[in-house]
């Protein structure tokens, strides 16, 4: 199990460096002078070399990959055109943002569907089966950004209940990210957020969940359990249990897509993220930023998707490879 783990480490590592070249790629055909934010009309060449050997955008450009992904792997993902401020700084103040909503929805999401899946496939056919199942399917059809402007309509511009957007009521100074989030003000704007991205996260798990009970209450164990006479509770929670796995698998994918995902959700709910900030970076050209986020989104995706992978082998020991 120990040489699995090094093993899928050593392949997350060299996925994440090809991951950083391609970006590296990308990023110089999308900004050949990403310095022109800088520049002014009336700067001379002199001043203009200037700007771009600060930059170390005068070096060749094998000299610059590779100074490039040396410091992503230190750390350190540049300055900011846009805040002037180191790139890491702005990161992880964004990061911590996001995962403060997104976390705690998808550890509620995923329990709520475990629960509900499993009751469905056990009252198959019955009426609130069938009510729940149309109203999940019909929560997973619909873009979560439109449920986003729906619920905001109704609960903060109509019914005023909620506050239209952010973090906290402005003005505030937090002189940390704990300052910022420990106040009941934080509380009333991270509510709504939370209760649409839990129930929207929810829908498909549970989907899911469901159809793999219905797959499992057809199996030999079932019958076995329920001739030597365990009760149907106890039935229903083994069977949940061996039905769990897939959701063992779309967890990873849910948490990566979470984060690479938030962009139109924080732009609706104004929730100052870091897939807010990305878009702010892209509208002030602020390539930097825009790199640094999407290294970490990336990372996000493929740590996510490894750590749902070795989980799933040491759930299910049929799972060899």
């Amino acid at each position: 199990m120990i040489l699995r783990i090094l093993y899928k480490v050593a392949i997350l590592f060299l996925f994440y460096i090809a991951i950083l070249t391609f970006q590296f790629i990308l990023f110089r055909l999308a900004f050949p002078d990403p310095t022109i934010i800088y520049l002014r009309e009336g700067l001379g060449p002199e001043e203009r070399e200037i700007i771009r050997r600060s930059f170390g955008l005068d070096k060749p450009l094998y000299e610059q990959y590779v100074l490039y992904i040396t410091n992503f792997l230190r750390g350190d993902m540049g300055f900011s055109f846009l805040y002037k401020v180191p790139v890491k700084e702005i990161v992880i103040d964004r990061l911590l943002s996001t995962m403060i909503l997104v976390m705690p929805a998808i550890a509620t999401a995923y329990l709520a569907a475990w629960l509900i899946g499993s009751y469905m496939a056990w009252k198959r056919g019955s009426l609130v089966e069938k009510t729940v199942l149309s109203i999940l399917t019909l929560i997973h059809s619909l873009p979560l950004f439109w449920i986003g402007l729906i619920v905001l309509i109704v609960f903060a511009v109509e019914l005023r209940i909620f506050p239209p957007g952010g973090m906290r009521t402005p003005p505030y100074e937090a002189a940390s990210f704990i300052d910022k989030i420990a106040s009941i003000d934080f509380l009333y704007h991270w509510i709504l957020p939370y209760l649409v991205l839990t129930l929207y996260i929810m829908s498909g798990p549970a989907l899911l969940m469901r159809a793999s009970m219905i797959s499992t209450m057809g199996e030999d164990f079932i019958m076995t359990l329920r001739a030597v006479g365990h009760s149907e509770r106890r039935v229903m929670r083994d069977a949940s249990r061996y039905s769990i796995l897939p959701l063992i698998t779309q967890l990873g994918i849910t948490i990566g897509l979470s984060f690479a995902g938030s962009v139109a959700f924080e732009t609706v709910f104004s929730w100052p993220g870091i897939g807010r900030e990305l878009v702010i970076a892209f509208n002030s050209l602020d390539y930097p930023l825009a790199q640094g986020i999407f290294a970490i989104m990336s990372l996000a995706i493929i740590t996510s998707n490894t750590v749902a992978d070795i989980l799933y082998s040491y759930l299910d020991p049929r799972v060899k490879r």
